[in-house]
């Protein structure tokens, strides 16, 4: 009896590792398909960037500088937000928007536990142009990000533009390394493959464009101020409005900088228990994405050579992804880089499990749980109640 359950438990370790690795094929093609099709060059609209500030980002210097860079043929403006006047951004962000133009806005406003929400509501509020367009202050933009992700915006079917984005890593610490091949061999190819299939949704934060009017029509980022996944949110409420959702085709750097396996592990499984909450179904569907782990099962638990055979071709195909997601990327081949896909496999399946359970994410070093339908529960908080 016991055999038995062994052999069917590695029978099925085999067969998601086999699916996988199908997947992981599949999945760098899709990379390789949204990195050659070429953005949008026009019509270029005038548009308001708004940036939300806390603490000294990895690289904000540089992120500052590619954002007001931009090859944009139309007027543009940047704006930053800081809550606290003593915030580290603010000498960075003022050095840079001294040289380059722009505006940094002091406002504590708070709207809800959703601080980025909240800081993107009181810029908002500031703008002068009719397109806005929300990014992360950690994101390093190519000069043609702004026209790609606001020109398909002159379409009124088209209400909002979103974008992937790539790893790159602040520092060559390991954790750093770790954290941006995260972003390049599993959260962008798992999404574009979504997006290519159609069953994504998706709305990613790092990059959100919509016109202004549309933003007013759904209650503007103050209605998102009390939820965890603004980013889906907004793009569900764009929906909702008849409009389309489109991904630009073109991938901004993620700059990454973790100084130790905690933060890493605290931050992926913030991101791991937000897509849990929105979908349970989709991240169970998300075993798929780790063939590595259950090859190395099923080699563990099946006889003769079938085991290592599945093994060997679900480290193939993870190879193969790496390898390609790469070179799309236009990054040189890398053996030290490559040696990494192991352990950042085994990482990732790690939190992947972690993330079926329930349990608090921290965020901008703030511990929160989540109610079922996505609102924060700030510390201190009754579940029902308010922050005391």
């Amino acid at each position: 009896m016991a055999e038995a359950a062994l052999l069917a438990a590695g029978l099925a370790a085999a067969a998601l590792a086999l699916a996988g690795a199908a997947s992981a094929l599949l999945a760098a093609r899709a990379v390789r398909r949204l990195a050659a099709a070429a953005p949008a060059a026009g019509p270029a609209l005038p548009a308001s960037v708004l940036k939300p500030l806390h603490g000294r980002a990895p690289g904000l210097e540089g992120t500052l500088r590619t954002t007001l860079a931009q090859r944009h043929a139309a007027p543009f403006e940047l704006l930053c937000a800081v809550r606290d006047p003593a915030d580290p951004a603010v000498p960075v962000a003022e050095a840079a928007l001294a040289a380059g133009g722009g505006a940094l806005i002091r406002d504590p406003a708070l709207h809800g536990p959703n601080r980025k929400a909240s800081q993107l509501e009181n810029l908002a509020r500031r703008a002068r142009h009719p397109v806005l367009v929300a990014v992360d202050d950690d994101i390093a933009v190519p000069p043609h990000w702004l026209t790609a992700v606001t020109a398909p915006l002159a379409d009124p079917a088209i209400g909002l533009v979103t974008c992937l984005y790539r790893g790159e890593p602040a520092d060559a610490s390991p954790w750093s390394r770790l954290a941006a091949l995260g972003i390049d061999w599993h959260f962008l190819p798992s999404a574009a493959l979504g997006e290519a299939m159609g069953r994504a949704q998706g709305c990613y934060g790092a990059t959100m464009a919509l016109r202004a009017e549309t933003l007013r029509r759904i209650g503007g980022f103050r209605a998102l101020a009390g939820l965890l996944a603004d980013d889906h949110a907004l793009g569900a409420a764009v929906r909702r409005l008849g409009l389309r959702v489109v991904v630009a085709p073109v991938i901004p750097g993620h700059v990454m900088a973790e100084p130790s396996l905690r933060a890493l592990l605290a931050h992926e499984l913030r991101w791991a228990r937000t897509v849990r909450q929105l979908d349970p179904r989709g991240y169970a569907g998300m075993a798929l994405t780790h063939p590595l782990p259950f090859g190395l099962l099923a080699a563990a638990l099946l006889p003769g050579g079938w085991g290592l055979a599945t093994l060997g071709t679900a480290l193939g195909a993870r190879l193969a992804l790496a390898v390609l997601v790469d070179r799309a990327l236009g990054r040189r081949p890398a053996p030290g880089r490559l040696a990494l896909l192991p352990a950042r496999d085994l990482l990732s399946f790690a939190v992947w499990l972690a993330g079926l359970a329930r349990g608090s994410v921290t965020w901008q070093g703030r511990r929160y749980r989540m109610r079922r339908d996505g609102t924060m529960i700030e510390p201190g908080q009754a579940p029902g109640g308010r922050a005391g």
